[in-house]
């Protein structure tokens, strides 16, 4: 992967861990701009549009869940979450706020740089259905050139990880995808059995596509298997 045209914020207030992380990060070809509270970040995102961010938690101000919700509010740009805790609770509150991985401290340099370019993968995803350009289902109608995903000529602004997610379930739409093949194809083998970050994602992909999150009618869970995208008759 090329990084020399990449960007990374690293929104952190201790300067030595930053100072680590931009050491790194350049080492490797990255651009790296940093912020040291929530405000500060957000207008970085806003104004800079960096290619990817890197979120502590703990921060003085708003920490950085709030951080993470306030940006996915105006921007797909992937997101990092750090964090001192490593707790299942944590990690969904992380995920629901609109993370796209976490990564608890302390943590290995490498290990970040292989995070940062696995997210970047995902963010870049290319991958066109062979066979069409496009697909409709429903009411939903995804153009897989331009990544756009629609309901009802409505465009929903879907995260690289939301998109990467719903692409596997329509090119195999009615039929049951499970759970470590959707979690291998999109997060990467590594991640074959965190459930938790699927069912998070799922049931982000439910409030963009489903009238009621409670009764989906496209997303449909089969439990303890998995998850298929079924197409209802429209009119």
């Amino acid at each position: 992967m090329t990084h020399k045209d990449k960007t990374i914020l690293v929104v952190d207030d201790q300067p030595s861990l930053v100072r680590l992380v931009r050491d790194n990060l350049e080492s490797r070809g990255f651009r790296v701009t940093s912020a040291s509270d929530g405000k500060k970040a957000l207008d970085i995102v806003e104004n800079d549009k960096p290619d990817l961010v890197v979120l502590d938690i703990m921060m003085p101000g708003l920490d950085g869940y709030e951080v993470c919700r306030r940006i996915r509010e105006f921007s797909t740009v992937p997101i990092i979450m750090l964090t001192a805790r490593n707790d299942q609770e944590s990690l969904v509150h992380g995920f629901e706020a609109g993370a796209d991985d976490y990564i608890p401290k302390p943590f290995h340099a490498n290990e970040l740089l292989a995070r940062i370019e696995a997210v970047l993968r995902r963010s870049e995803y290319t991958e066109v259905n062979k066979y069409s350009p496009s697909f409709t289902c429903g009411d939903i109608s995804i153009d897989f050139v331009r990544h756009e995903v629609t309901k009802k000529d409505a465009i929903k602004q879907l995260t690289p990880t939301e998109y990467r997610l719903l692409y596997y379930l329509a090119i195999n739409s009615g039929k049951v995808m499970l759970h470590a093949d959707l979690l291998t194809k999109v997060w990467g083998p590594e991640y074959s059995s965190a459930t938790d970050y699927l069912r998070v994602y799922i049931r982000h992909l439910r409030t963009h596509l489903e009238d009621k999150d409670s009764e989906p009618v496209y997303i449909i869970t089969v439990p303890g298997v998995g998850y298929v995208l079924k197409c209802p008759q429209v009119g």
